[in-house]
Parts: structure tokens; C-alpha cells; sequence
């Protein structure tokens, strides 16, 4: 199958379930965020993650912000990889997704800028953060994460579970499973603090991501910040490290709106 066809069959899917998915998304003030499952039939979604190549192609990101594998160059991969990424690009899922969450002037992120697919093993982790609030050029607000998981009987126990800090990185946070054929939606914003809980399985946790932006902020109010992450409040030295790493990129950021060198996590095609 390609984008056009499996697109159409996430845009039927968010039809058949918009009334749910905008009760969801407007009964969490905090953070928005919603969820549908069963997003594709069980056997496509079998193939994609069958499709997941092993993580030693894939990128490494190793440090105290996380621990993943990713790839965002997908002409390296199935070719079904590809596909399923730029579905969740096509004009009618867009548009069901606007319909969905109010948010205006949603265009897709054909450059995967932190798109694109992700594993995470054993011991992996995502600490709490937030997001970049804009594209790499600095021209569009990064608004919407959508995240497809795609690992098989995959219940909350076995940890890699998406992670919403609604009163930032303290207290305890909302839980989001990465159930298998998920798709969760979230929005990003000046207090979306987000995480990834660590992989207490000794199985793969696969993800499709993709991003969208918009002419405008979310709110009324302007804003620019670069990627933060703090520790969970039980790490309390990491925390003091990467407050100071999130103040040093922030002052960067500043003085390098563009930044200092291009991210190598980007698809391009005329490589």
C-alpha cells in the first residue's frame, strides 16, 4: 500500500471516532492530548512494525536527555516505513486532525524534523522536556506531535509509555500506553512537558512520529524556546545538569537563531 491509500484509511478511521477523540482532547485542559486505537487493520499494522529495520542502522541519541534509536532518512528502510510516515501527511488526515483539535493552519513537516521513526530497547528513556516551539528555520510554530506505536501486546508494564507532566516535571504524571496500533495525539506548547518512561522489557518499542506546524502560536500569546529537559523529580542531580544544559541552549538559540549547525536528523532526499 502507499501514503494516498493508508492515508485514507486514518482519515476514515478519525471520522469514526472524531466525537470521542474531541471529548478526549477537550477534557484535558492541562495538556491536550487524545488517543484512537485500532487506527489501521491489525495486519497492516503488523507489516509496519515487521518493516522496523534493527536499531544498529539507526541513529543512536545517548546522553542524560535520552536514550534511542531513530532515523528520519527513510529511503533507507522498507520502503512501507516511508509510506506510512508521509500517510499521516496527506491533505484529508491534516484536515480531520484540525477538525479534531481546534488548531489552525496545521502543515504537515515533509522534512521529518524529529520525524520519522524511533526504537527504543532495554533500559531506554525520554526525560521530561519540552519541545522546540518551532520548525528549523524558525518560521512556523510546532504545535502537534502524532506518535504510532506499533510494538505487539505491548501493555503499561513494560514501560517506554508516553508521559504528560501537566504541573511540569514534578508530581505524578499522566500515562499514555504505547498499546499496539495507538495513535496518540498531543499538543505542544510552552508546558507541555512530556517524557518517555523507561523500557522495562526486553522488547523493542516501535514508533512512527510526525509533527505538525502552524502560522500561529498556541494561545494568544507569542513564544520561542528551544528543546528543554529536565530529571524526574527522583533525579535530582540530573535535573540541576540539565536545567544548566537547557540554559546554555537557550542563551545559543539567542544568538544563533538558526542555529550553529544543521540537524543531522532531517530527510533529505538529495543526499
Amino acid at each position: 500500500m502507499d501514503r494516498i491509500e493508508i492515508g485514507r484509511l486514518i482519515e476514515q478511521r478519525l471520522i469514526a471516532q472524531a466525537a470521542d477523540m474531541q471529548a478526549q482532547w477537550r477534557g484535558h485542559a492541562s495538556i491536550r492530548h487524545c488517543f484512537v486505537d485500532d487506527l489501521l487493520p491489525p495486519e497492516l499494522a503488523q507489516r509496519i512494525h515487521a518493516a522496523f529495520p534493527p536499531p544498529a542502522s539507526m541513529m543512536l541519541r545517548k546522553n542524560l536527555r535520552e536514550l534511542k534509536y531513530v532515523s528520519a532518512q527513510m529511503d533507507r528502510h522498507d520502503r512501507l516505513l516511508e509510506e506510512i510516515v508521509f500517510a499521516f501527511q496527506q491533505p484529508g488526515v491534516l484536515e480531520q486532525v484540525r477538525a479534531i483539535t481546534g488548531l489552525r493552519s496545521l502543515y504537515p513537516d515533509e522534512h521529518l524534523y524529529a520525524g520519522g521513526i524511533s526504537v527504543m530497547g532495554h533500559g531506554h528513556f525520554l526525560n521530561p522536556h519540552l519541545d522546540n516551539s518551532h520548525d528549523k528555520d524558525r518560521e512556523r510554530y510546532r504545535v502537534l506531535n502524532l506518535l504510532y506505536y506499533v510494538s505487539p501486546d505491548w501493555s503499561e508494564t513494560d514501560g517506554a509509555n508516553l508521559e504528560l507532566w501537566p504541573h511540569g516535571p514534578q508530581g505524578e504524571p499522566i500515562t499514555v500506553v504505547s498499546r499496539f496500533n495507538r495513535l496518540a495525539l498531543m499538543v505542544t506548547d510552552r508546558t507541555s512537558w512530556h517524557s518517555v518512561s523507561a523500557n522495562r522489557s526486553e522488547r523493542p518499542r516501535c514508533c512512527v512520529s510526525n509533527y505538525y506546524f502552524s502560522d500561529h502560536p498556541v494561545g494568544d500569546a507569542d513564544y520561542f524556546h528551544p528543546t528543554s529537559f529536565r530529571g524526574r523529580p527522583e533525579q535530582r542531580v540530573r535535573d540541576l545538569a540539565l536545567r544548566a544544559d537547557a540554559s546554555l541552549r537557550g542563551w545559543v538559540r539567542k544568538l544563533f537563531p538558526k542555529g550553529l549547525r544543521a540537524t543531522r536528523h532531517v530527510y533529505r532526499r538529495d543526499r
